[in-house]
């Protein structure tokens, strides 16, 4: 407690003595990383409505694929049924005309009505000819259709399988370049077709500082080197910290602060470190409102490095 009150003292010394321009410019920087925090934010909330979207299109059109075998199935019994109903209908026909040749002299009465009866029986014929012709002609396009959807679907069925593979690759490739750090408040885990690689305060920084400590900045720094031949990846630093309140007038004041302040400090050293494209990376602070365990302030107090692969290829194939 009295180290903690002297370097307090300390601080709050060295700020009182930072220049008025000085102290502005820190504002601007702040007021700056927190616009930019709120659009990347937003950003990344779109783009978990877009997945769910692209997710729900891709159930949408697995059911229609279903309900067009189901329909080719029907239009398939029904086509054969017509040309069972046309062949008898084609048998009796020729007997119609056989009996007509032998009754064409009994009278004209007779005759008369063997001519309307066997030209309704035309009629008839004809109409069920027409409309099996205009079956079978839907039956082929439904098939068509069915074919062209089967073969969208296996190549959705594909690209996911490619991904699915390429994350685990990667996840396994993290933990392998990690795996000297898992007693340390270290651990490496996918979820959702992500990667979290989840890191304690206590392995990065000091008791309230955004300065991230040697251990860290090794573990950070072989993160990196796995990370920066990645170019499709999308990569979120989470900060979160534990429900205790902070109480100090000199930057970082609060969780919000402290949670962005330590995010923005692991993204210079990974940065700062590899060959990553500043593009792929975003900041973001959770503060304390994001606990994995309730009863354990340690492991609440923590970063979260979020490893999301590039959809681009999926979303493409489900949008056409």
């Amino acid at each position: 407690m009295k180290i903690f009150l002297g370097i307090l003292s300390v601080s709050i010394l060295f700020f009182a003595c930072v220049p008025a321009k000085k102290y502005n410019e820190l504002l601007e920087k702040e007021q700056t990383c927190s616009e930019e925090l709120a659009r990347f934010k937003t950003n990344a909330l779109n783009y978990e409505e877009e997945a769910k979207d692209y997710h729900a299109r891709y159930d949408v059109l697995k059911k229609s694929v279903d309900q067009l075998k189901k329909d080719t199935s029907e239009l398939g019994a029904s086509s054969r049924t017509l040309k069972a109903k046309y062949n008898r209908l084609t048998q009796i026909n020729d007997a119609l005309e056989t009996n007509y040749d032998k009754l064409r002299l009994t009278g004209a009465k007779e005759t008369a009505t063997l001519t309307a009866d066997l030209e309704a029986k035309k009629v008839e014929l004809q109409r069920r000819e027409d409309e099996l012709l205009a079956i079978e002609k839907e039956l082929t396009e439904k098939q068509k259709l069915l074919n062209e959807r089967e073969q969208r679907v296996i190549e959705l069925e594909e690209v996911i399988s490619r991904k699915d593979a390429a994350t685990k690759e990667l996840k396994d490739k993290v933990a392998n370049a990690l795996k000297g750090f898992t007693n340390k408040g270290l651990s490496v885990e996918e979820r959702n077709g992500k990667i979290y690689v989840s890191l304690e305060a206590k392995l990065l920084f000091a008791s309230g500082s955004t300065a991230v400590e040697a251990e860290g900045q090794t573990a950070l720094v072989e993160l990196a080197k796995v990370l920066e031949s990645e170019g499709d990846l999308e990569i979120i630093v989470e900060g979160h910290t534990d429900s205790d309140q902070m109480k100090r007038s000199s930057h970082p004041t609060n969780n919000w602060e402290l949670s962005v302040l330590r995010a923005t400090s692991v993204i210079e050293i990974m940065s700062s470190n590899s060959a990553i494209n500043p593009k792929q990376l975003m900041a973001a602070g959770r503060s304390y409102y994001h606990p994995v365990d309730e009863n354990d302030k340690a492991k609440n107090r923590r970063i979260e490095i979020i490893i999301s692969p590039n959809l681009n290829e999926l979303y493409e194939l489900i949008s056409n």
